[in-house]
């Protein structure tokens, strides 16, 4: 009888030291989760101010060249702000993807928040999808109803150089020998000859001499073909959509400067890091501004909403050092505010970056289908370039 209860005893004992080595382990494994909602502000004031005006300038730079390159033919700038638009076009899509939605799935699953509904979900897919419908519910109810008003051909504000770019690489990219046997086949199409042609660039079809393109026929980067009837949609739609990615770049930015006004160790990464990532910005929405039919009544209109942009971020940061002592960037309430309006941003950057710009640069302009192949490599390039470099300064902000 002693054997056996010796023996149970040692099966007792035995199973016991299982369960606490497996305790042991699991809490060796464990992970500790800092959920302070306080901020990590250390001091360094006259760091923190000069990033106001530094971040202010090249905001102001990124977003208003364009818009002066653009408008002023004598520079020759056609090749400069052919780079610089698809350029910025990449620079939008890769901010949608890797600098607003994957913050907002990171602060909406968060473990800090509270259990229940919001964390029951991916709401920032959610939101996001929601937001993509949203846009082109309201950019085809803008063009039905036509709420920004018509506009006629005569009285339009627009300039985009990298139209010239694309004419005068469909021209030369079609050869003699080449026009002969489309003549045979009855299939031969010719486009008129606009500007200067006796000039290229350093890329083959990309002139030097730069005219002023006959305003309203680039609607926000695409070539449309339409009558005086389909103009006034056209322009509605590309109103409205300008003024929503302005928007959502601004509200981005407003939130990149709280963060910034009250980060910790990582601030001077931080610094040097939106400096490029403003500036970049700044370079895809003033494209945008620059390609736009504004009529001449509204002239100042690009340069207003390129401002209201250089000026959101700095504001942001003069905002958040004034109440510093009370800001709570890890506070539930935060978390949430900051991820739902992150993932809006996102669905309209999304939205823009795909819709308005890669599919209407490349796939509905008839100048870019009818441009050389090296022309649309280089155009592409550009855009992976843009968006590449949204993606590496990622890693820190």
């Amino acid at each position: 009888m002693s054997s056996l209860t010796d023996a149970i005893s040692g099966i007792l004992r035995i199973r016991q030291e299982d369960a606490s080595a497996e305790a042991e382990e699991a809490g060796a494994l464990s992970v500790t989760i800092d959920c302070d909602a306080g901020n990590e502000y250390d001091g360094r004031m006259g760091l923190r101010i000069s990033s106001i005006f530094v971040i202010l300038v090249g905001s102001l730079l990124g977003a208003l060249l364009p818009v002066v390159l653009a408008r002023h033919s004598k520079m020759k700038a056609g090749p400069a702000f052919f780079v610089a638009k698809y350029f910025g076009s990449g620079v939008i899509i890769g901010t949608a993807f890797m600098h607003l939605l994957s913050p907002a799935y990171e602060a909406l699953s968060s473990p800090c928040l509270p259990e229940g509904g919001i964390t029951s979900y991916d709401w920032a897919a959610g939101i996001c999808l929601m937001t993509i419908f949203v846009m082109f519910t309201i950019e085809l109810l803008a063009s039905r109803f036509d709420i920004f008003g018509g506009h006629s051909h005569d009285d339009v504000e627009a300039a985009d150089p990298s139209v010239n770019v694309l004419k005068k690489s469909s021209q030369t990219s079609t050869s003699p020998t080449r026009n002969q046997s489309q003549d045979t086949d009855g299939n031969n199409m010719k486009e008129p000859k606009v500007g200067n042609e006796s000039h290229t660039g350093e890329f083959n079809g990309l002139p030097t001499d730069v005219s002023y393109p006959p305003g309203g026929e680039d609607h926000l980067g695409h070539h449309r073909e339409h009558s005086e009837n389909d103009s006034y949609s056209a322009f509605a739609a590309q109103m409205m959509a300008i003024f929503i990615l302005e928007f959502g770049v601004i509200f981005h930015s407003i939130f990149i400067g709280l963060t910034l006004a009250v980060s910790g160790d990582e601030f001077r990464v931080l610094y040097i890091v939106l400096v490029f990532h403003q500036t970049f910005e700044g370079l895809g929405l003033g494209s945008r501004l620059a390609t736009a039919a504004w009529p001449r009544r509204k002239w100042f209109m690009p340069y207003l909403l390129a401002t209201m942009y250089a000026v959101s971020t700095p504001i942001s940061i003069a905002a958040g050092l004034g109440v510093r002592e009370s800001l709570e960037p890890g506070s539930p309430t935060t978390l949430i505010v900051n991820g739902v309006f992150d993932a809006i941003s996102a669905g309209i950057l999304i939205y823009t970056g795909l819709v308005e710009l890669l599919a209407h640069e490349f796939m509905f302009n008839s100048q870019m289908r009818n441009a050389g192949l090296k022309v649309q490599l280089f155009a592409l390039g550009c855009v992976a370039l843009g968006c590449g470099l949204m993606a590496v300064l990622a890693k820190w902000a």
